[in-house]
């Protein structure tokens, strides 16, 4: 996501390298290349113009310190700039009803239904709510199956009628069965179609009249660029609805989508689906965005991702187990699987500042945990739970069973060895013992199997 406009923009900034102060000249060429690399992602041409002689007139308006380059005081505009283009600030979800509801719209394909699943499961655990999914898309093949199925994978009751065709009956009969047991937010999940056309316009505006959501979201693919931002104005000038989801932000997408579409519709982004698992949905954070755009990382977004990841009482049990070095291949797993539940691991890395650009170019597979997984998976309950026990002819048999081999069975063992050692240095660390993790860390060699 972005990576293109970012590398643009680092260059455009070179221009302004070694130049002693902003001049009207240097500033100019700067934005001319600033300009190309916004309409080489897809932002709206008429967005780019405005955009950059906003930034020519604050830097020119500006005076400059000494201390400060006139590069990094252009990269400070770019960047403010950059958020505002985008809203400024995060836009909360207003869920004031008894019960609250949500209506989703959007074309076929756009993501509704996923997403509907991944803002679910979000207002179930980060929030502490009691969601209920309506399925009101009677027209597409599987189309209340697909939402049964991400109900039952997010742990959330789904209210269908497959008989019925009338959207409105269902929605209402589905508050009526969320009041009386005790869900407290509603999301309708609606029907889509290829292309914008009066009868799905006619039925969405029907039931957005009918119900009155609290909320009304815009779901878009970002991966369509300038037609998505098309799309939104279209729905917007129809059902003036509240906010945009934009989704597949993790994909092949150059990002004009999220530039444009605040300025055309005049609506916020409140949230981004960043890849497939139900945990893949963000809040839309312009100035976080504005960070990652110009490779300064988004170190907030990952510790949130982290904390959502995070609970305190297996901590707490975790911590203890480790002080007594009783750290084990269960505890590693258990590891393993909530770093894989906060999305895709070069995504992840790519928040922490200066890795991004570090590792542009290097292949991270999302499956990078898959042969320590197999071979942990390959190990009796006994001998995950004691590591020590694993002799030479336990170690064949693992590597023969998790399709392994012998080497990368003994260096996964070895480097839980010396991990282990450190966590426990970690763990009861004051300053006195900084030195033993520098030196534990120093005596790691080598990668764990996948890396």
């Amino acid at each position: 996501m972005f990576e293109n406009l970012s590398d643009r923009l680092e260059r455009s900034f070179k221009i302004l390298k070694g130049e002693g102060k902003i001049t009207e000249i240097n500033v100019a060429e700067t934005l001319k290349d600033v300009r190309r690399a916004l309409l080489d992602a897809d932002v709206n041409y008429k967005v780019a113009k405005n955009f950059t002689d906003t930034v020519k007139a604050k830097a020119l308006g500006m005076n400059v310190l000494a201390a400060v380059k006139p590069g990094q005081l252009m990269v400070k505009i770019v960047h403010d700039e950059l958020a505002e283009l985008m809203g400024g600030k995060a836009a909360e979800l207003k869920l004031e009803g008894r019960p609250a509801i949500i209506l989703m719209s959007g074309l076929q394909g756009s993501g509704k239904t996923t997403f509907s699943g991944k803002l679910a499961n979000m207002l179930k655990g980060k929030n502490h709510k009691k969601p209920l999914l309506v399925a009101c898309d009677v027209y597409r093949p599987a189309a209340i199956e697909q939402l049964k199925v991400v109900g039952e994978t997010v742990g959330v009751p789904v209210y269908t009628e497959p008989d019925n065709k009338n959207v409105v009956e269902i929605a209402n009969n589905a508050i009526k069965e969320a009041k009386a047991k005790g869900n407290d937010v509603v999301i309708v999940d609606t029907a889509g179609r290829l292309a914008v056309d009066e009868e799905m316009m006619n039925e969405i505006a029907t039931l957005k009249d009918a119900l009155n959501p609290d909320e009304t979201l815009f779901v878009v693919d970002s991966m369509t660029g300038q037609d998505a931002v098309n799309t939104a104005k279209e729905f917007n000038d129809r059902l003036d609805f509240d906010g945009v989801v934009l989704t597949k932000l993790d994909g092949d997408t150059r990002g004009g989508a999220a530039l444009s579409i605040r300025t055309v519709v005049t609506k916020p982004i409140k949230f981004v689906g960043t890849g497939e698992k139900m945990e893949a949905i963000d809040v839309f954070h312009p100035d976080r965005m504005a960070d990652r755009i110009l490779g300064m990382g988004d170190i907030v977004s990952l510790v949130e991702r982290a904390q959502q990841q995070f609970d305190e009482k297996q901590a707490r049990e975790l911590e203890k187990k480790i002080r007594k070095n009783k750290f084990d291949f269960n505890d590693f797993m258990n590891q393993i699987q909530q770093i894989k539940k906060m999305g895709n691991i070069k995504d992840l890395a790519a928040m922490i500042p200066g890795v991004g650009k570090a590792i542009k170019d290097v292949d991270i597979d999302d499956n990078a945990f898959k042969s320590i997984e197999a071979i942990i998976n390959s190990m009796t309950p006994k001998e995950r739970t004691n590591p020590e026990i694993l002799n030479q002819s336990r170690r064949m048999r693992i590597a023969k069973g998790s399709g392994t081999n012998i080497q990368e069975v003994n260096r996964l063992l070895k480097q839980f060895d010396q991990m282990r050692k450190m966590m426990k240095v970690v763990s009861g660390m004051n300053s006195s013992k900084m030195m033993q993790m520098a030196a534990a860390m120093k005596n790691m060699k080598g990668g764990m199997p996948g890396f």
